[in-house]
C-alpha cells in the first residue's frame, strides 16, 4: 500500500464527524471540491471506501469507523508531541485568552511580578469576551467567569466575586455609612436588574433608573472612578481602584449569583501537568489571596459608621445617635470556591 497522503486525515476526521462535506468545508476554511478531491484521494490510496452516500450526509462505513479510531488517535498524539516540543524552548511561552476588563484592572498591573518570578516564561495575552476553541486557536488557556459549560477543558475554581456598591472618592466622602434610600438619589451606573436585586436585599423599594449601562467591567469602573455616579460591579475588578482609594466602598451588602460570580483557570487535560500551567496556576492563586486579604479593608472602611456633623467644640453625648444608615459588621463576601 502506497503511503497515506496525512494532509487528508483531518479532513477525514472532520467530514466523519460532521456527516457533511459542506459544514466539514465550512470548519476547515476549504472548498467544497477541495474536501471532496482530499476524500477521494484517501480512498483511492488505500483501495477500499470510508463513506456511504445517502443524499447530502455521508456516513461511515465499517471500514471508515474503523480508520477514524485510529486516525483520531494519531493526530492526539501528534498534537501533544508539538505542544511538549514548544514546552521545551529555552524561553517557553504562554497563550492565554481573558476577559478584557479582568486583563486591564487586575491582570496587567500584577505582570510585573510574573516576570519577577517566571523569567523564562513569557506571556502571550489576547484579551476577548468570546469563548474561543483553545486548540483550534492556538491557546494553552483561558480564564473566564461563569458556569460554563466548558466543554473538553479541565478548570480550576480561582475565586468567587460578587457585585458590590462603590464610589468616588468624593462621593464615598458623603455617602459612607448611608442607607439604601440615600445612595438610590445618586446617579447610578450599571443593569437596572441587578440594582433593582441588590436594593431589594438593603430593604428599599423605590425606582431604580440607572444613568448609563456598559458591556464592560473595565469601563463601569472607570465611569464611576471619574464621578459619573455610583456602579454595581465585580469586587475583584475593582480591587486596585479600592487600595489605591481611587474608589470608596460604600455598603457591605453584596449581590452574589453562585456560579455566576466564579472566576476559572481553563485548559486542555493534557496541559494540567505542563509546568507553565503548573506555573500559571500557582501563581494566580497566590496573587488572588493577596487581593482578597486586600478586600478585608475595603469591608471595613464600608462598615465603618459616619459620625453626624457637629458645631465646633460639641461632643456627642451617650444618647446622641449615630448617623442613618449603619449596617451591622459581616464577614466578607469574597470567597475562594472549594
Amino acid at each position: 500500500m502506497s503511503r497515506i497522503p496525512l494532509q487528508t486525515l483531518p479532513t477525514f476526521r472532520a467530514v466523519a464527524q460532521l456527516s457533511n462535506l459542506r459544514a466539514a468545508a465550512e470548519q476547515l476554511h476549504l472548498t467544497h471540491s477541495a474536501i471532496s478531491q482530499q476524500i477521494r484521494l484517501l480512498e483511492e490510496q488505500l483501495g477500499f471506501a470510508l463513506f456511504e452516500r445517502r443524499g447530502r450526509r455521508v456516513v461511515l462505513n465499517a471500514a471508515g469507523t474503523v480508520m477514524l479510531g485510529a486516525v483520531e488517535s494519531a493526530l492526539a498524539q501528534l498534537d501533544e508531541a508539538v505542544r511538549r516540543a514548544g514546552a521545551s524552548d529555552t524561553e517557553q511561552r504562554l497563550r492565554i485568552t481573558v476577559l478584557p476588563s479582568f486583563a486591564q484592572h487586575w491582570l496587567l498591573p500584577r505582570m510585573p511580578r510574573w516576570r519577577e518570578s517566571h523569567p523564562d516564561i513569557a506571556i502571550e495575552m489576547h484579551t476577548s469576551h468570546r469563548v474561543l476553541d483553545l486548540k483550534r486557536d492556538g491557546f494553552h488557556a483561558a480564564m473566564r467567569q461563569g458556569r460554563g459549560p466548558w466543554r473538553g477543558l479541565e478548570g480550576t475554581c480561582l475565586i468567587d466575586t460578587p457585585l458590590i456598591v462603590v464610589g468616588s472618592a468624593e462621593r464615598g466622602r458623603r455617602l459612607l455609612g448611608c442607607d439604601a434610600r440615600a445612595l438610590a438619589q445618586e446617579p447610578l451606573l450599571g443593569e437596572a436588574d441587578r440594582w433593582e436585586r441588590w436594593f431589594a436585599m438593603a430593604g428599599y423599594a423605590g425606582h431604580v433608573n440607572p444613568v448609563a449601562v456598559f458591556n464592560d467591567m473595565g469601563m463601569l469602573v472607570q465611569a464611576a472612578e471619574q464621578g459619573m455616579g455610583i456602579a454595581l460591579c465585580r469586587e475583584l475588578v475593582a480591587a486596585d481602584a479600592l487600595r489605591d482609594g481611587r474608589l470608596v466602598r460604600l455598603s457591605p451588602l453584596a449581590l452574589a449569583d453562585p456560579g455566576a460570580d466564579t472566576f476559572w483557570l481553563l485548559h486542555p487535560p493534557e496541559l494540567a501537568d505542563w509546568p507553565p500551567m503548573v506555573a500559571l496556576r500557582d501563581w494566580l492563586q497566590a496573587e488572588l489571596l493577596a487581593s482578597e486579604q486586600q478586600m478585608q479593608s475595603s469591608l471595613a472602611q464600608a462598615q465603618t459608621p459616619v459620625e453626624p456633623e457637629r458645631a465646633p467644640g460639641a461632643t456627642r453625648g451617650p444618647g446622641t445617635p449615630r448617623a442613618a444608615g449603619t449596617v451591622k459588621p459581616k464577614q466578607s463576601t469574597i470567597r475562594r470556591p472549594r
